[in-house]
């Protein structure tokens, strides 16, 4: 199967589309890693405002010196994240990923309590059990305040591969991290940092970090650099089918891998033109808007 809008040697892209039919212009067995954050379906519309603090006369805020300041909402990204049958959506395309993964590929499927387990018992059927590699839980420290119940304060990421004998992993290309006590080992080792294991402490993106694009949901580079580390090479192609805010597509361009970022919302699609620009080193960026009849493209050199 060959694909009439991917070139394996060509610039990597970034589409605005429903992500199945897209999925199925791609051929069998092209994609090394596949990282995707489907909706969670909490049932609830997610947003997010912008905010920028700016100088004013009238401001209701005082800053250094005395200066007043005063707050302006920006724009509002949203979308829907409720489904009446969510795993006759989402099982549709955990096919196309399977179907779309190289023999030494990689899935990493991003959920959290609400559907986690369903989705091992898909997985299972789809890839195998013997494929699964690792149930990654990533834990933060922000969010939810419940009083009836522990707090919810982390994530699940599902980790199978296509064959389990052939797939690839690089811990050595993994960003290490400190021990938690440094003083238990030598102080080269200390110096040196540990490999992780599959409880990743790190924090969300930062509501006033330079990593924040407004987008709701949005996840923090640290999370998908060491997944992009571990099970990619310099050149391989990283997919993402519900990319967002085009996290997976920044770091796999800040990397030199190449890749293909779809996402329904023209929102995202925005918000990812604006953010990645031309690709990095590797190559450039085709932006396609593949959303109506009349496609739109554009090229960054």
């Amino acid at each position: 199967m060959s694909s009439l809008i991917w070139d394996p040697q060509g610039p990597s892209l970034v589409v605005l589309q429903d992500n199945l039919p897209m999925l199925a212009e791609l051929p069998d067995d092209s994609i090394t890693l596949v990282y995707i954050d489907p909706p969670f379906n909490t049932g609830r519309r997610q947003s997010r405002q912008t905010l920028r603090t700016t100088r004013s006369e009238n401001g209701d805020r005082v800053g250094f010196q005395g200066a007043t300041y005063k707050t302006v909402k920006g724009s509002l990204s949203a979308y829907d994240d409720a489904f009446g049958d969510y795993w006759s959506f989402l099982e549709p395309r955990l096919e196309q990923a399977w179907r779309l993964l190289a023999d030494d590929g990689t899935l990493y499927l991003h959920l959290d309590y609400r559907e986690v387990h369903y989705a091992k018992v898909v997985l299972d059927s789809l890839f195998g059990r013997e494929s699964f590699l690792n149930e990654i839980i990533w834990a933060y420290d922000y969010g939810a305040r419940a009083r009836n119940r522990w707090p919810a304060k982390h994530d699940n990421i599902l980790v199978y591969v296509k064959n389990p004998d052939r797939y690839h992993f690089d811990n050595a290309a993994v960003d290490r991290e400190p021990y938690m006590a440094p003083g238990l080992v030598t102080p080269e080792k200390a110096a040196r940092g540990k490999l992780p294991t599959d409880v990743w402490w790190h924090t969300i993106v930062s509501p006033t970090g330079k990593e924040k694009t407004g987008y709701p949901t949005q996840k923090p580079e640290g999370i998908l650099r060491r997944i992009v580390q571990a099970s990619s090479r310099q050149g391989d192609w990283v997919l993402d089918f519900f990319a967002g805010s085009g996290t997976t597509g920044a770091v796999a361009a800040q990397l030199d891998r190449r890749f293909v970022m779809v996402d329904n919302n023209p929102e995202a699609y925005e918000v990812m033109r604006d953010r990645l620009g031309d690709g990095g080193l590797l190559s450039s960026i085709k932006y396609l808007d593949l959303s109506t009849d009349q496609r739109a493209e554009r090229t960054v050199a």
